[in-house]
């Protein structure tokens, strides 16, 4: 409602009201009740709980929910998403899916809050389910590896002013991928029950700056899975851990032989894939 507040004090709607009644409104495609629609969106994860709506808690699901409440004047909107976020966790490019039909970029924009952005807003096809349909998932971690702290990335980058072995690193990245079992990268108490993923991509590269940034593509991840792959390859690349033996917790090694979690600030959801569509092939050849 905020952002709602705030395109109303902008002077955004007319004065014979019908810019509010557009925004409110804001339909576009079919007005079948077995419509789904399918959201493209971004947002920084700083000032969140995470995706999933929790009772009591600032999430990006709440809001995004709220949002399309008040657009689509109905009781409730419940999205499903491909990928859940950990509180402070950033995405790039998440795509969730609700039934109903699709709103405006443009209104729905105006009603978010700063911190989301919503990229596309489209009618899918019959059935379509973010969560279950989504083929892959990629994911990015930056580090930001110069001696001094920055202002300006408290909060998108690890600071990492340690020792770091390249080679070490792209060798770590090089064994993930594949079919291996990441029981030691996800926490010991958990509902998955299956601890097998199928790596597509893994690979460090540098960015502008002193920026080293991690980037994977796998069918699906666990929670912490990506951190803790972090953790436990900066300790390789800082000569803490052999890099045989971060071979071996690919293997089903438990939660207590692996590194630590890194910090979620850093991780940035990159994107999904759908019908087998590869998302690093895609940004990468973009970027």
């Amino acid at each position: 409602m905020r952002g709602l507040n705030r395109m109303l004090s902008r002077g955004d709607c007319f004065r014979d009201g019908s810019g509010l009644q557009e925004a409110m409104s804001g339909r576009r495609g079919s007005q079948e009740p077995d419509a789904v629609t399918r959201l493209v969106l971004e947002y920084d994860g700083a000032g969140f709980a995470g995706w999933a709506r929790q009772t009591g808690y600032r999430t990006v699901q709440a809001e995004v929910e709220r949002a399309l409440v008040v657009l689509g004047r109905r009781d409730a909107v419940s999205l499903t998403v491909a990928g859940r976020t950990d509180a402070g966790v950033h995405a790039w490019g998440q795509v969730a899916s609700y039934t109903g039909a699709p709103v405006r970029v443009q209104a729905l924009n105006a009603v978010l809050p700063d911190d989301i952005a919503v990229l596309d807003c489209a009618l899918a096809d019959s059935g379509f389910d973010a969560r279950h349909d989504a083929t892959s998932r990629a994911y990015c971690y930056r580090l930001l590896t110069r001696p001094a702290r920055s202002a300006h990335e408290r909060s998108r980058a690890l600071h990492w002013p340690h020792r770091v072995d390249r080679a070490l690193l792209d060798e770590c990245a090089a064994s993930l991928l594949g079919t291996h079992d990441f029981t030691a990268f996800t926490p010991s108490e958990t509902n998955h029950v299956r601890f097998s993923r199928d790596v597509l991509a893994a690979f460090w590269r540098p960015a502008r700056g002193d920026v080293l940034e991690f980037w994977i593509e796998a069918d699906s991840f666990m929670r912490h899975m990506n951190r803790v792959l972090i953790g436990t390859m900066l300790e390789v690349a800082g000569g803490k851990r052999p890099l045989h033996g971060f071979g071996a917790l690919l293997q089903g090694r438990s939660r207590r032989e692996a590194g630590p979690t890194a910090p979620p600030q850093a991780l940035y959801l990159a994107g999904v894939g759908y019908g087998g569509e590869r998302v690093l092939h895609h940004r990468l050849d973009a970027a």
